[in-house]
């Protein structure tokens, strides 16, 4: 099957980390790959950034990355995209029309989806969506910091609708598209995947210096992330240390605003000495700093799915989570983990307590991560379903065009 990805802001090929470059990203390189190994040829789409990049690159055996020219060939915020999806839109059909028609073409972000419903509709191409966020829960959470064009959650209501089918990542997105009017009918349940050859409990971890429990958690430095709940939850956890990963590289921290908030918050709070914001870490190194952990604390305010969650069970590390999202799904409170309400540091301290402090329950949990995330979230079994609802949606084309 030819199967093209539609991600616009977010390429597979890109350094994860930046303030628009995380999980989206992930979640598409290793989707394609998976695809990819099952057989079927996999065509990405992303916006050309950048005068140098080549049209057409090869990503792996059978994926190749197309850098769509819309708009300046130059890095963009991602909420400044939606001028160019016209464009982008029209590049696409020009592609499928004389270059390489595909069975099936799936959008991830509400932007990608405008540009494929268009190109999909003149071409007769089914399209899948796939939002990944939410415009009406960042809209709830953020309020006036909210950046995203006025109309996106029209847009998305719209997309609902308009594409063959929706693919929801967890239980709460799919309540929230009913209460959006997008029918139940038109949504499938598979959530994100994880590699579990490359996160897995056996390997090297980064050494630790200390006597203390290492709580790891890893995220970009944004406010929504919940870092500074953390470092609030901390004096009630005096036996621990939090390791931060995420933001600009190590030595850029100093310049970057809201590390040297936080770097204040854990001085105020009289835990400077047992916080360690790390840095940016290269991907690769990933599986060994997740390791290194006792335990892994997710705590988003609003999460659409929560990859690193999911990361930390493949390497058999129990995780604190915030009951939001994703991740009130993937973590299954008292078996692999414990559920805390958002924005809540006593409770979250409380958890991060309890669980530090108990060597038989951390066991337990993590035994049960590995476990679920090995069974349930392996990247194989995830294209293997997605590849299920690809091929029903282009059966019912196959009938309609004949």
């Amino acid at each position: 099957m030819r199967i093209a990805m539609i991600s616009e802001h977010a390429s597979p090929l890109a350094a994860l980390g930046g303030v628009d470059a995380g999980g989206q990203n992930s979640h598409v390189a290793e989707l394609a790959g998976a695809l990819a190994a099952a057989g079927h040829e996999i065509r990405v789409y992303t916006r050309r950034d950048s005068a140098d990049r080549p049209a057409v690159m090869p990503m792996a055996a059978g994926i190749d990355v197309v850098h769509v020219p819309a708009g300046p060939a130059t890095a963009l915020p991602k909420d400044d995209l939606l001028p160019h999806m016209g464009e982008f839109a029209e590049r696409l059909a020009e592609d499928w029309r004389t270059e390489w028609k595909p069975d099936v073409a799936h959008a991830h972000f509400w932007m990608s989806g405008l540009a494929a419903v268009t190109a999909g509709r003149r071409c007769h191409v089914p399209v899948v969506q796939t939002f990944h966020a939410l415009g009406s829960v960042k809209r709830r959470h953020q309020g006036a910091a909210d950046t995203s064009p006025p109309r996106r959650v029209a847009y998305e209501r719209e997309l609902g609708r308009a594409v063959d089918r929706v693919v929801v990542q967890c239980q709460d997105e799919v309540r929230e598209l009913v209460r959006l009017g997008v029918p139940r009918t038109q949504m499938t349940l598979v959530p994100s995947g994880v590699n579990v050859e490359r996160f897995r409990p056996d390997g090297p971890a980064v050494a630790r210096d200390t006597g203390r429990a290492r709580i790891l958690t890893v995220a970009r430095l944004v406010e929504r992330k919940g870092v500074e709940d953390l470092i609030r939850a901390l004096p009630a956890v005096p036996h621990a240390e939090l390791v931060v990963v995420g933001g600009p590289p190590e030595g850029d921290l100093d310049d970057d605003p809201y590390a040297r908030k936080l770097r204040r918050l854990a001085e105020s709070s009289r835990v400077a000495d047992r916080v360690v914001l790390a840095g940016a870490v290269p991907a690769h190194e990933m599986p060994q700093w997740y390791r290194s952990a006792d335990v892994l604390a997710a705590t988003p305010w609003y999460e659409p799915f929560g990859l690193t969650a999911l990361e930390a069970m493949a390497c058999g590390v129990p995780v604190v989570a915030t009951a939001v999202g994703g991740l009130a799904d993937t973590v299954v409170e008292g078996i692999t983990g414990d559920l805390v309400p958002p924005r809540d540091p006593a409770r979250l301290g409380a958890a991060l307590r309890r669980l530090t402090g108990d060597d038989m329950r951390r066991v337990s949990y993590g035994a049960a991560a590995v476990d679920r995330a090995q069974h349930t979230y392996a990247w194989p079994r995830i294209a293997e379903r997605l590849a299920e609802t690809y091929a029903g949606l282009t059966a019912n084309t196959s009938e309609v065009m004949a």
